[in-house]
């Protein structure tokens, strides 16, 4: 493990901020920092300057509402990337539907690689699968095809697992999903964003309320932002992107 990695075991990150107040969530750093890099963003960014960003995911990826789209996490990812990469075009497209499963999502690759070009794709994925009961096996086939497809076609992936609520842990079987993806990450090299263990972790340290505040859209809007500026720090960490690999040339 990098000095740098052994040494952060905990990130800051700044959350929503307004007139009254600034909150900040906190990510242990062993679930968020890997030894999977991310060589197609790292060219991208430092030879084009650039960055395209493609997000598969379901509706845990969006928010309701007029402000959804602006406070969902893959906005906020843009938002935060942006501002972490002076002189960087950084674009993140969601294409974020309700009800699909991770076979659903590859359905589009070769089409998406075409019309979009991204240099990373962020897969979230699981809850579906789970709600539907494929077959682990199945679901484990799928993702090992789709992530090899992608580093063919020349993207990078991060794989993102279900968001975890307390008020469904017990109704839906998530943890062979979840165990599931992070071995996947593990034999393929791709950063796994740990969304069901952050957000744990979240709720038991008190960050966030997730059984009070499943329904409450403000809550919502915070935890997005702070999975988008988590998001956004594994890319910069995971691409090697320090400040002087991404300052602009003269």
């Amino acid at each position: 493990m990098r000095p740098l990695i052994a040494a952060l075991t905990v990130i800051w990150l700044a959350a929503v901020s307004t007139a009254a107040a600034q909150e900040a969530c906190d990510v242990p750093g062993n679930l968020l920092f890997s030894e999977s890099a991310l060589n197609h963003v790292t060219a991208a960014v430092k030879n084009n300057r650039q960055l395209n960003v493609v997000v598969f995911g379901t509706g845990s990826s969006a928010l309701a509402g007029p402000d959804g789209v602006a406070s969902a996490y893959p906005a906020r990812l843009q938002v935060a990337l942006t501002q972490r990469l002076p002189g960087v075009a950084v674009s993140v497209v969601s294409l974020a539907k309700m009800g699909q499963t991770a076979a659903d999502m590859t359905k589009d690759i070769d089409k998406i690689i075409v019309d979009l070009k991204p240099n990373l794709v962020v897969w979230q994925t699981g809850t579906v699968d789970a709600m539907r009961g494929v077959e682990p096996d199945q679901f484990r086939a799928v993702l090992d095809s789709g992530v090899d497809k992608l580093h063919d076609k020349g993207s990078d992936v991060i794989l993102m697992n279900m968001q975890y609520s307390p008020r469904t842990e017990l109704v839906i079987a998530l943890s062979v999903y979840a165990d599931n993806m992070r071995e996947i990450a593990r034999e393929n090299e791709v950063p796994l964003f740990d969304r069901l263990a952050i957000m744990h972790y979240w709720n038991d340290t008190g960050a966030f309320d997730l059984y009070a505040g499943s329904k409450n859209s403000k809550t919502a809007q915070r935890v997005h932002d702070c999975i988008g500026r988590a998001v956004a720090a594994m890319v910069i960490d995971a691409a090697h992107l320090n400040d002087a690999a991404t300052r602009t040339p003269k």
